[in-house]
């Protein structure tokens, strides 16, 4: 996630959606006390040290950034970033113990992939992989 340099990040009011449980996930449980008990708010630049946002740009470089970011996320394996973005959220969801399971599921399955495959290739041949999404 991105952010423009001048904005600022924080706890409006109590809402019983879950905004509790993932912020204290987000960003650890004294930083979340502090932002929920005090109304606080987060510059972008410490919104990034917390580690909600992973990058800070000026407003007038924050779209060219993303688009960049864009790019080179649609540059890889379809299957490869779905099955990532599953683990990482999953991890917000799951013990440990159950994330590493599921993260070595997803691993097993990308085997049956003809991006896997690719990705190795091109690897070993230091190229550039030419995925097909399959």
């Amino acid at each position: 996630m991105l952010s423009i340099d001048d904005s600022f990040w924080g706890w409006v009011t109590f809402k019983g959606s879950g905004g509790t449980q993932r912020l204290t996930r987000a960003i650890g449980k004294s930083k979340a006390m502090e932002m929920i008990l005090t109304g606080d708010r987060l510059s972008a630049h410490e919104a990034q040290q917390a580690g909600l946002v992973s990058k800070v740009y000026p407003v007038d470089q924050v779209v060219e950034e993303a688009v960049k970011l864009g790019e080179k996320i649609a540059g890889l394996s379809q299957i490869a970033v779905a099955m990532a973005k599953e683990a990482v959220n999953g991890s917000q969801e799951l013990t440990l113990s159950q994330g590493c399971h599921f993260e070595k599921l997803l691993f097993y399955s990308s085997f049956a992939t003809n991006d896997r495959k690719e990705g190795m290739k091109a690897f070993t041949e230091k190229r550039k992989a030419n995925f097909t999404n399959s």
